[in-house]
């Protein structure tokens, strides 16, 4: 899986960074319609995830998964079938 930096911009409630609700990549702003699916990735070793995947689709119909690194705080779009043809 490649990882591509991108912004992300967040809605916060109980946590910061709570969920995405736009994106940008390319200059291109990506309005989020809905989040599909969450997961996280575990380190044994730790009560925390190592990182937050959302799959979410934007208001143009696309899909994506976003993944955040949440001890560096960094976002990525990893790529994905509507990624590579863009």
């Amino acid at each position: 899986m490649d990882l591509i930096p991108v912004i992300v911009e967040c809605r916060s409630g109980y946590k910061a960074d709570e969920y995405p609700v736009r994106f940008y990549w390319h200059n291109t702003c990506f309005e989020i319609e809905q989040v599909i699916d969450r997961w996280h990735q575990w380190n044994p070793e730790d009560e925390w995830p190592l990182a937050d995947y959302f799959k979410i689709s934007t208001t143009d119909g696309h899909e994506f998964i976003l993944k955040h690194e949440t001890g560096r705080d960094e976002w990525f779009l990893t790529t994905y079938r509507e990624c590579i043809s863009r």
